[in-house]
């Protein structure tokens, strides 16, 4: 499925990329600019970045079940991830609304 038409990626190029960076190191923090770099590509609209941030939720979930990693760990890091993701479309709706109101 396409998830970024201006850079024509795919989720399947996103999903390597960030099994690739899990391979490396399980545990570190992986958001939309460092799957982009990776790719040598760069956000250009960013209206993607939000399905990207899910794909990484989705795909790290996946990873670590298979992986069978321990609960406590697993919870812990995904929580941050969600409240990064949370934060991320705040500020989307936040600087909107800013726009919309000059």
């Amino acid at each position: 499925m396409m998830v970024c038409s201006c850079n024509v990626i795919t989720d399947r190029d996103i999903r390597e990329v960030i099994i690739s960076f899990l391979d490396d190191d399980c545990w570190q923090l992986i958001v939309p600019g460092k799957v982009y770099h990776a790719m040598q590509k760069r956000g250009r609209c960013c209206g993607c970045f939000p399905n990207v941030v899910d794909i990484i939720v989705k795909t790290t979930e996946e990873y670590h079940a298979m992986r069978r990693s321990e609960g406590l760990e697993v919870v812990d890091f995904m929580e941050r991830l969600k409240r990064f993701h949370h934060e991320q479309k705040t500020a989307i709706i936040e600087r909107r609304q800013r726009i919309q109101a000059a």
